[in-house]
């Protein structure tokens, strides 16, 4: 920054200064006339004032106030204004850590719901619709009001979001119907397996969550079980559904160290059992559906059908009998 020189100073009218009968300037000499002898005047001849009348009075300057001047670095003023800056974030946050402003707020907010519910806006029914497996204990404590609440004080956003946090719930659509309504429209998780896991079973739905609850009327669900097998329980179920007369035959889908499938078919326990691989299992699944229809695994006393090499089918069939026993068949037969 430059300092400032005097081409920076503008005089305006009003602080120039008048010229003065003397200041003025004098008027060309004229030829002295021939001096003649003074005579001498009285006291009487001399005037108080020898300036002609229409001679202008000098005016005195007008002085100025001069205020001190602090020439200050830049880094000073930096310095200065950071002080300032500082000084006002640092009492602000005083004021509002000391709850004056809050507790002033919240009293004025509360004072207008009040009038406005003794202006009728306030709650006098609670409408809830697509509830099935959701406890209504669970939905009034998510909805953290009452009745004769004011209507217009609560918060359509954290009622849903409370509400979807409920585990049997995946959403919510919340409307507040002045004056005195509220409707609130659920849609619940729907199961599509149990998923049996440390001995413990519970409904899963298509995106893995858990639904709480007895399992009871949804023991027709497929079974999966092993860790991981919950979460990923419509992936499986999409892959069988490429061969849905197959699929309705599969009673089990475990999940073996969280890689693959193993899947029992006509009964849970003591079915087929079918290997599917890691890597495209799906191409497997297709591949064993074409084999049991047309040779019938399950008739040949077939018990493990092994499709985890691509290019290779492993078959295990039923334990045969002792040759103890074989010999005593052959002889009851007359062998």
């Amino acid at each position: 920054m430059r300092r400032m020189n005097g081409m920076d100073i503008v005089v305006s009218s009003d602080d120039r200064i008048a010229p003065s009968a003397q200041s003025r300037p004098k008027a060309p000499a004229q030829p002295k006339a021939p001096t003649q002898p003074k005579a001498r005047r009285s006291a009487a001849d001399v005037r108080p004032d020898s300036r002609k009348s229409g001679d202008p009075r000098p005016v005195k300057p007008k002085r100025r106030v001069r205020l001190p001047r602090f020439d200050l670095t830049p880094l000073q003023k930096m310095a200065a204004a950071g002080v300032a800056v500082t000084a006002l974030v640092v009492g602000g946050a005083v004021v509002w850590h000391s709850g004056i402003i809050q507790r002033t707020a919240a009293t004025a907010v509360a004072a207008v719901l009040d009038t406005t519910a003794d202006a009728g806006f306030r709650i006098e029914e609670i409408t809830v619709a697509g509830r099935g497996r959701t406890g209504m204990d669970e939905i009034a404590a998510a909805l953290g009001t009452r009745h004769g609440a004011p209507i217009l004080g609560i918060s359509i956003g954290q009622i849903k979001d409370r509400l979807e946090a409920i585990a049997a719930v995946k959403s919510v659509a919340v409307e507040r119907h002045l004056p005195d309504s509220l409707h609130i429209a659920i849609v619940e998780r729907q199961p599509i397996a149990v998923w049996q896991n440390g001995g413990a079973h519970v409904l899963v739905d298509r995106d893995g969550h858990q639904i709480p609850g007895a399992i009871a009327g949804f023991e027709h669900l497929p079974l999966v079980v092993g860790e991981g097998a919950g979460p990923r329980a419509d992936e499986v179920l999409a892959l069988l559904a490429a061969e849905p007369d197959m699929a309705a035959r599969v009673k089990a889908i475990v999940r073996v160290g969280n890689r693959r499938w193993n899947l029992m078919l006509d009964d849970a326990r003591d079915g087929l059992e079918v290997r599917l691989p890691e890597d495209n299992p799906e191409a497997a699944w297709r591949r064993f559906a074409e084999l049991e229809r047309n040779q019938a695994f399950a008739s040949r006393q077939v018990r493990m059908v092994d499709l985890r090499v691509p290019d290779r089918l492993i078959l295990k069939t039923e334990r045969p009998a002792s040759p103890a026993a074989d010999g005593a068949k052959r002889k009851d037969n007359g062998a």
